[in-house]
């Protein structure tokens, strides 16, 4: 999304010196505090801890008319990805780095992309080497896959903590609909079964008019604003404990990097209102009520529109394998892993002939019975 805000953010910086001996302090997701891996000195990070008040939420009209105040909008360097087309942050001052999603190699450019700031953040709460045992034991467990991708497993590579953007909606929402509410009733026939007469009762449906109006207000409709990750590991890394959001603070990335959105805020309402509909088909269904329902027609009023562009900790591997790139995520928070793998053809070759080996033995010794 561009935008023609008059008052510039400053360009984020994500770096803290240590007071005690001046080297870069990193977020600790164990501590949740920032510390020095240098002198061990550690830093608390202000205003963290139980919210009282519920994180703000941002206005979605103000947000497509690019009319929110400066405040809410920030620079960051980005450059994006050639292969995997990911945006990837850069910290100030530095100018190469490889691609966290796809291991490309990167050299950032000269723009700043401008977006809408973080309203909030997850925090990580597993440190590296707990997202890396998870990851060990979920690729230990892969059946045909090729022994290079448990030794890489073995290897203890370096996992990138990225943090990913996703949007949040709210909404009020007012449905009409007409459809129509079936009973099922039984009526008893008459029906030949091996040569005989035989009563059975065969299940019918009374349809009658239905219509009325369902109410529904949805909270935080999480809405994944990346495209350099497959949706289908992304959500099955869900359940994220939004309870737990932090109000934004760059001190949470400092020793991680942050992928910018590339899924537009109008966009992204766009798959919250497919979620929306789903769930009002459910509550219409509801209200109809019967043994059976149809549905004609839905007409949904939407107002009280808010957003929030939030950040949520995932640890990525990505792994190559005879040219192409396989990924595995792990969730910051609970460990859960998901990911791409590759097959071994020799192993699975291997096991087809083993179990046609087996299986002409077992002929061979049922031929052999009397």
């Amino acid at each position: 999304m561009t935008d023609t805000f008059n008052a510039p953010a400053p360009v984020s910086e994500h770096r803290f010196p240590c007071d005690n001996c001046g080297s870069d302090l990193r977020f600790d997701p164990q501590a949740g505090e920032l510390t020095c891996d240098h002198c061990g000195n550690t830093q608390a990070i202000d205003g963290t801890g139980f919210q009282f008040q519920p994180i703000k939420e941002l206005d979605f009209q103000a947000g497509l008319r690019t009319d929110l105040p400066g405040t809410e909008m920030q620079e960051t360097r980005v450059t994006s990805c050639p292969n995997c087309a990911a945006l990837v942050e850069f910290e100030d001052g530095k100018h190469a780095t490889e691609c966290p999603f796809c291991a490309t190699p990167l050299v950032v450019d000269t723009g700043i992309h401008r977006h809408i700031k973080p309203r909030a953040v997850l925090p990580f709460a597993l440190p590296e080497d707990v997202a890396r045992d998870a990851m060990k034991d979920w690729l230990g467990s892969l059946w045909f896959a090729p022994s290079g991708l448990k030794k890489y497993a073995r290897k203890d590579r370096k996992m990138q903590g990225i943090y990913v953007p996703y949007w949040t909606y709210d909404a009020d929402t007012v449905s009409s609909y007409h459809g129509e509410r079936g009973t099922v009733y039984y009526e008893t026939q008459t029906v030949m079964r091996d040569g005989k007469r035989t009563r059975v009762q065969v299940a019918k449906v009374r349809w009658r008019a239905a219509s009325g109006r369902v109410a529904r207000f949805f909270d935080d409709v999480l809405v994944l604003a990346s495209t350099s990750l497959p949706k289908r590991f992304t959500d099955a890394l869900e359940p994220w404990d939004l309870s737990a959001l932090e109000p934004y603070a760059p001190e949470y990335l400092a020793g991680f990097r942050a992928e910018a959105y590339a899924v537009s805020l109008e966009d992204g309402f766009g798959q919250a209102r497919q979620h929306m509909d789903r769930v009002i088909e459910r509550d219409v269904k509801f209200d109809i009520g019967g043994d059976r329902q149809r549905i004609h027609g839905i007409d949904t009023a939407v107002s009280n529109i808010t957003f929030k562009h939030i950040l949520l900790p995932v640890w990525l591997a990505a792994y190559k394998y005879r040219g192409k790139t396989y990924r595995f995520v792990v969730n910051g928070r609970t460990g859960r892993v998901q990911g791409e793998r590759p097959y071994s053809t020799i192993k699975i070759t291997f096991a087809v002939i083993l179990g046609l080996i087996l299986a002409a033995i077992i002929g061979y010794y049922v031929a052999q019975q009397p």
